[in-house]
C-alpha cells in the first residue's frame, strides 16, 4: 500500500480532517481489506491461523495507532474516524479487525496513562505492529464483575511480584507487552493497578488454544502469572488507577466492536442480497417474494439505526460529553445485537446454502456472536444504560 493513514500535522488535526481526506483513507483502508483479508479470511478461520505478517501490513498503512499521537508514530484520527475504520476492515475480515481493535485499545492506554519512558519503549514498535499487544482484565473467577479480580501484585523493593491467571486474553502467546490489571490494595475498584508485563518475563507462561466458535484466526489463552517480575517503572498510571483506566479504555472498545459489528454485518447484508436476485424458487428470483423484500428492507433499516447509534457515541467520546459511557454502551448494545441478527438472516436467505462454509456467511455469524458477550456483555450494557438513566 502506497497510502498511509495520517492526521494533518497539527496538534488539534483530528478535528480538522475534511470529509475528501476521511474518503481518501477510508479507500486505502477498503484496499487493504479487500486484497489483504478478504480472500483469506475462511482459510485462516479454518485452519485458525493468525496472520501477523499481514497485521504488520496493516502497521504500515497506520492502523496499529489509529487514535495514538503522532509523536511516537501514531495516526492521531478520532474515535469517529476509527468507526468508519474498523467497520471497513471488518468487512474484510472480522476476525483479523477486532483484534486490530483490540491491539489500538492497548496502544492508546500506553499513549494515554503511559509515562514518557513506557510510551517511547512501546508505541513506536505497537504503531507498526511489529510488536502486538493484549488487554488482560478477565479472569476464570471475574467475568462481568471486573472488580472483584484475584491476581495480585505485591511490592517487593523496586519490584512488583504478579501471581494470577486472565481468561480469554486475545493475542496470547504473540504479544509483545501485555497490560495486566492486578490487586495492590483493598477490595474492589481501588485496589487494582495496571502494569505493563513484557513477553518473556519469567513467569509468565499461556494456557492452551481455546477450541471457539468463532474468531478463529486470533488466538485465545490463558495468560499465567506465575510470581512475574516486573519493575516498579512498569506500573501504567497510578497505582489503584488500574480499574478506572481498564474501563476508559472499554468505552472506546465498545464502540470499535460494534463497529465490526456493522462491518461484518453489512458485508452479509451484501451477499444476501446480490443472492436473492440470482436463486429462482418456483420459476421466479428470490428478490420478487414480497417476505424477503421486507427482511432485506428490515436488514438494512436496523443496520442504518445501529451506524448512527456507533457515530455518535463515537462523536461524544471524542467530545468528552458527560453522558459518553451511556452512549457508548447503547451503541455496543444495540449495534452487536442488530449485527448478529443480520448476519443471521443473510445465512437464513441464503438456505442451505448459508451453511456452508464455502459462501462465507456462517463464519460472520460465528464471529459476530461473540461481539454481544465480550467488551462487556450486552446485558451489563443494560446495566449502564439503566443506572445513568436512574441517576447512578
Amino acid at each position: 500500500m502506497s497510502t498511509t493513514i495520517t492526521s494533518p500535522t497539527t496538534a488539534t488535526a483530528p478535528d480538522a480532517i475534511s470529509d475528501d481526506e476521511r474518503a481518501a483513507i477510508l479507500e486505502a483502508v477498503r484496499d487493504f481489506a479487500e486484497a489483504e483479508l478478504a480472500p483469506h479470511a475462511r482459510e485462516w478461520d479454518a485452519e485458525k491461523h493468525f496472520p501477523v505478517d499481514t497485521l504488520a501490513r496493516a502497521g504500515e498503512l497506520g492502523l496499529g495507532g489509529v487514535y495514538v499521537r503522532e509523536d511516537v508514530g501514531g495516526s492521531a484520527l478520532t474515535r469517529s474516524d476509527a468507526a468508519a475504520i474498523f467497520e471497513v476492515l471488518a468487512e474484510g475480515d472480522t476476525t483479523i479487525a477486532a483484534y486490530i481493535t483490540i491491539h489500538n485499545m492497548v496502544a492508546w492506554m500506553i499513549d494515554t496513562y503511559g509515562s514518557d519512558d513506557q510510551r517511547q519503549r512501546w508505541l513506536p514498535r505497537l504503531v507498526t505492529m511489529r510488536d502486538l499487544g493484549s488487554y488482560c482484565l478477565t479472569e476464570p473467577g471475574a467475568g462481568s464483575d471486573a472488580a472483584a479480580i484475584t491476581t495480585t501484585a505485591i511490592r517487593d523493593g523496586d519490584e512488583y511480584v504478579l501471581t494470577g491467571v486472565k481468561q480469554f486474553i486475545s493475542g496470547a502467546g504473540a504479544a509483545a507487552v501485555y497490560i495486566v490489571m492486578a490487586r495492590t490494595g483493598e477490595p474492589g475498584a481501588r485496589g487494582i493497578t495496571a502494569f505493563l508485563v513484557p513477553d518473556g518475563a519469567d513467569g509468565l507462561s499461556f494456557g492452551t488454544l481455546e477450541r471457539k466458535m468463532g474468531w478463529n484466526a486470533q488466538p485465545t489463552r490463558q495468560v499465567i502469572l506465575d510470581e512475574v517480575r516486573v519493575p516498579a517503572s512498569s506500573m501504567l498510571g497510578g497505582e489503584g488507577q488500574g480499574f478506572k483506566i481498564a474501563m476508559s479504555a472499554l468505552n472506546g472498545g465498545r464502540i470499535n466492536i460494534a463497529a465490526c459489528s456493522l462491518g461484518g454485518a453489512q458485508w452479509a447484508l451484501d451477499q444476501a442480497t446480490r443472492y436473492v436476485k440470482e436463486r429462482f424458487t418456483f420459476g421466479e428470483p428470490l428478490a420478487d417474494k414480497q417476505s424477503v423484500v421486507f427482511t432485506l428492507a428490515d436488514m438494512a433499516t436496523e443496520l442504518r439505526a445501529a451506524r448512527a447509534l456507533v457515530r455518535d457515541a463515537a462523536a461524544a467520546l471524542d467530545a468528552q460529553a458527560p453522558d459518553a459511557v451511556m452512549q457508548c454502551a447503547m451503541a455496543k448494545r444495540f449495534a452487536t445485537d442488530v449485527g448478529f441478527r443480520v448476519a443471521n438472516d443473510a445465512l437464513q436467505l441464503h438456505g442451505g446454502y448459508g451453511y456452508l462454509q464455502d459462501y462465507g456467511i456462517e463464519k460472520v455469524v460465528r464471529d459476530l456472536r461473540v461481539h454481544q458477550i465480550l467488551e462487556g456483555t450486552n446485558e451489563i450494557m443494560r446495566v449502564i444504560i439503566g443506572r445513568e438513566l436512574l441517576g447512578g
